[in-house]
């Protein structure tokens, strides 16, 4: 059976860089800075810049490292206790960078840059378990073991601002101006007035190695989207996390400001709809019957694994306090866990046919860690094939009123299911189920002990 990453460094294409490249254009000058990054809990990439000469001379052969408190701090990055990973009992030692040399690309906006995605171990060379992106790869291998190659593409909304990250800061994040002053879904007006920053950001990501498809309006006011064409699930993971750095850093350099946030005001929330399907390792169909025009087995019990498990899971897919705000009736965010064909009001969107045939995960939010939401998808869809799930009945109308079961509404309801899963266990292991639920408790108690706007206008006078 051919191995699954050599099936990912086979479709590299050639605007990645190797090793050989790197060092080349390092001895010549062509690069004089090196990004070393990993995703931590949040999705954010983390890491360090190094000096390229020394890359060269120490860390290619040698490697470096980080800090563990890393994959146990808050948003604020700040320490918490509870974790088992790291603490001050065990005195926050290292964690090894374990650089991935199929991630080498050049930074187009970033003067003779390149960035390298690593995966995360121990000081001993165990890998960290609960690091993102090894979670999602060890679905990928599970998914290989069975002869099938995840695929995924995510489709990823933001709001764009012309105020900067600083006098967003200073303004307590009010009054801001959208980039633009009304719906503009699908709008070409809309797309142009904000063109030159979508465009250079199109741009550089195809310089960078990823295969740019379009850019379109949203609803909300400055509200955009690029897609990008689908890849192996961890390949989209990476594209992913880098291409959002990369969004953020690129409005801040024109003064602007870009938030993936799923819900930053009242109006319609940012989504990241994931859509997945799966191959068999020699390119052939896993999830269509050719000659008969139909869905396989495999694929409806995969649908069944991802809809068994949605709401126990959906701590992978909503992963902040903000993200539940998204979930309302009417807002083309999902509230029921259900399934139809072509129906943007399920949570599962069943479309295509053929190679092209794949569902549509509509519960993630901008906000989610896409290795960790990939991971959660791809582990429910083989737990459905491995139990032989049987398809609930598909929902035709609108699955807001389908009575089905409701997606988790609070954080809190989410973590509770997360961290009672037997599902959950199985899969992930217990060391997984106890971190990720010790960070759903951090930000759940920092949430409860904050006082809100909505508190102080609503009962400064009145109580």
């Amino acid at each position: 059976m051919q191995d699954i990453q050599e099936l990912v460094k086979a479709s590299k294409n050639e605007r990645m860089l190797s090793v050989e490249q790197l060092t080349e254009g390092i001895r010549t000058g062509v690069y004089d800075s090196v990004i070393l990054a990993f995703t931590d809990m949040q999705g954010r990439l983390q890491g360090k810049i190094v000096h390229a000469q020394f890359f060269l001379d120490t860390v290619l052969n040698h490697g470096t490292e980080a800090c563990n408190y890393l994959l146990a701090v808050d948003t604020e990055m700040n320490t918490v206790e509870g974790y088992s990973l790291t603490s001050w009992d065990t005195g926050y030692g290292d964690m090894e960078f374990v650089l991935d040399y199929d991630t080498i690309r050049p930074v187009p906006y970033l003067e003779r840059t390149a960035l390298i995605q690593t995966d995360l171990a121990t000081t001993d060379g165990r890998p960290v378990p609960v690091a993102p992106r090894s979670l999602l790869k060890a679905q990928q291998e599970k998914a290989a073991a069975l002869g099938l190659r995840a695929m995924a593409g995510t489709e990823l909304e933001f709001l764009i601002f012309n105020d900067s990250y600083e006098d967003a800061q200073q303004r307590g994040y009010r009054d801001l101006t959208p980039a633009n002053q009304h719906n503009v879904d699908y709008s070409i007006l809309g797309s142009m007035r904000v063109e030159p920053l979508l465009r250079d950001i199109r741009n550089a990501m195809y310089e960078s190695g990823m295969i740019v498809e379009s850019a379109k309006g949203e609803c909300n006011f400055g509200q955009h989207e690029i897609a990008f064409k689908y890849d192996d699930v961890v390949t989209t993971g990476d594209n992913h996390t880098f291409y959002k750095l990369s969004a953020k850093h690129m409005a801040s350099q024109r003064g602007q400001s870009i938030t993936f946030m799923a819900k930053p005001n009242q109006r319609e929330g940012s989504s990241c709809h994931i859509h997945m399907s799966l191959r068999k390792l020699d390119g052939s169909l896993a999830f269509w019957d050719e000659a008969r025009g139909e869905r396989t087995e495999m694929y409806n019990h995969f649908i069944a694994g991802v809809l068994a498990t949605m709401r126990e899971f959906t701590l992978f897919y909503a992963p902040n306090i903000n993200s539940y705000k998204r979930f309302a009736k009417g807002s083309f965010a999902p509230t029921a866990v259900a399934w139809g064909l072509d129906n943007r009001s399920c949570a599962v969107r069943l479309v295509g046919k053929g190679y092209g045939a794949r569902m549509e995960n509509r519960l993630p939010g901008a906000d989610a860690n896409p290795y960790l939401a990939m991971a959660a998808m791809l582990a429910a869809g083989l737990y459905g094939m491995e139990k032989k799930l049987e398809l609930p009945e598909m929902v035709t109308g609108s699955a807001y009123d389908a009575g089905s079961q409701h997606v988790p509404q609070t954080m809190a309801e989410a973590r509770e299911l997360f961290a009672n899963s037997e599902i959950a266990l199985e899969i992930f292991g217990k060391e997984v189920v106890e971190h990720y639920t010790r960070y759903a408790d951090v930000e759940i108690e920092q949430f409860n002990a904050a006082v809100t706007d909505w508190e102080v206008s609503r009962g400064f006078e009145r109580h």
